[in-house]
């Protein structure tokens, strides 16, 4: 009885599953990992978005209640630095998440496996270098992307719960909340992804390619923080020399408004109402008021959405040439080879 040959795409199909398996496979403990880590942080921020935020409220009514007016009074302290605790735990992690998917991406998914040639055996056992890359992209994208977009919903639901309630709850435009309350965080992480792909390919060696893909997210990150406030129109207020600054918010510029009608910079004198002696500084700058330039907090979600299509652009531009360096360097195996891997 003649035994069927396998078609060429059923024979493709099988040896990309098998590869991919035996990525997994090689890869598992960092899934574990990455699990736990998510799991963590979702119960201390499901832990903050009930019973921490409720007693700390609880414990603001009660002081705003019985110590306003400096009288001897009891409230529930504990309660307010715990939360003021577990909020600041919770969202430096979240914020540090971006950097641990690039140090892992590039010292050990990329930078590790180049190095001591087990990305050129994948090559042989039925992954051609373009569907490796691929399959190494692809599975960690879908769970960095799950995994963080979660957090980020907690985180802000969480925050949403205790504004207004706590006073000493973190402003919508605090740069750790701004970020970890919307999917920049999230754009982050999958830079972060993106950018260990590229420092593996560069340097093929473990830590100078978890150095490098950690220098791309800190850069990125540096970079969107300058550009967010210029991503949307804000707004300007000017107000008079005796009342300083109004309105509060994401700050683009500050300054004064001369007579006619310019914009410099301020001597930092103060509002003549609490400074009197301004008034002369004021007169010799032909200033009549002041003015700030900023992104009320309506500005929020565009100015999410745009930053995190900018971000995802560089994530996605620093793939391609993850890609792009992938086919070069391996344009050079032989033509046998090359065959024996697709």
């Amino acid at each position: 009885m003649t035994a069927l040959s396998l078609s060429p795409a059923a024979s493709k199909s099988s040896r990309t599953s098998r590869g991919a398996r035996w990525l997994f496979r090689l890869h598992r403990p960092a899934l574990y990992v990455w699990i736990g880590l998510v799991a963590v942080l979702a119960l201390g921020l499901l832990w903050l978005w009930g019973p921490l935020t409720d007693s700390a409220a609880a414990a603001w009514r009660q002081y705003r209640s019985e110590c306003a007016d400096g009288n001897p009074c009891t409230y529930d302290q504990n309660a307010i630095l715990r939360y003021k605790s577990v909020y600041m735990y919770t969202t430096n992690a979240l914020t540090g998440l971006p950097f641990l998917v690039a140090a892992w991406a590039g010292a050990s998914l990329f930078g590790r496996e180049l190095e001591h040639g087990t990305a050129q055996l994948a090559w042989t056992q039925g992954l051609s270098p373009a569907r490796w890359l691929a399959t190494k992209l692809a599975v960690p994208t879908v769970l960095v992307g799950a995994g963080t977009g979660l957090l980020v919903a907690l985180h802000r639901l969480m925050w949403s719960a205790g504004d207004g309630r706590i006073d000493t709850a973190k402003t919508w435009y605090d740069n750790p909340t701004l970020h970890t309350n919307g999917p920049t965080t999230v754009a982050f992480a999958l830079t972060g992804l993106a950018a260990g792909a590229l420092a593996g390919l560069l340097l093929r060696r473990t830590l100078p390619a978890l150095t490098l893909a950690l220098g791309f997210v800190a850069a990125v990150r540096f970079l969107a923080d300058q550009a967010m406030p210029h991503l949307w129109p804000a707004v300007t207020r000017v107000t008079s020399l005796a009342d300083g600054y109004r309105g509060s918010g994401l700050g683009v510029d500050s300054g004064l408004v001369t007579s006619t009608g310019a914009h410099i910079a301020d001597p930092g004198c103060g509002p003549t109402s609490v400074v009197p002696g301004c008034e002369e500084v004021y007169a010799e700058l032909h200033a009549t008021g002041f003015y700030a330039t900023y992104h009320p907090e309506s500005h929020y979600w565009p100015l999410q959405l745009t930053t995190t299509a900018l971000v995802l652009a560089v994530a996605a531009a620093l793939a391609f040439a993850a890609f792009v360096l992938l086919r070069r360097s391996t344009a050079t195996v032989p033509r046998a080879g090359r065959e024996a891997a697709v």
